[in-house]
């Protein structure tokens, strides 16, 4: 997509109102840098799995998320080929990186390799 292309007022809304939702801002940061298994989400939030999946279908649902399968495994990765791609890269780039969430894990031996 060229930054002259317009969007979609509709989809933009939908999407504004998914990421105003601040778990689901955090995870679209974090998976700017890398992707992610529900696993590490669910240590990295302290959250059931049922309600990370939750957000991570709502998120895949409007395609701003796809999944991918290693072995038993799902991982989640920042859709880039999305129409609001640019928009959303150009949001998150204004908020802080969440490494310090990972470094947290790690520190207490609670980071999970589903590789």
């Amino acid at each position: 997509m060229s930054i002259d292309t317009k969007l979609d007022m509709q989809e933009v809304s939908q999407i504004m109102k998914l990421l105003g939702d601040k778990t689901r801002l955090t995870m679209m940061k974090m998976l700017q840098a890398q992707d992610f298994c529900v696993c590490e989400f669910v240590e990295i939030f302290n959250m059931s799995q049922p309600a990370i999946s939750q957000h991570l279908r709502k998120l895949k649902d409007i395609g701003l998320v796809k999944e991918s399968r290693k072995k038993q495994w799902i991982f989640y990765s920042f859709n880039r080929d999305h129409d609001c791609a640019l928009l959303i890269e150009e949001l998150l780039q204004h908020l802080p990186d969440q490494k310090e969430r990972l470094v947290e894990l790690e520190a207490q031996g609670l980071r999970i390799s589903c590789e």
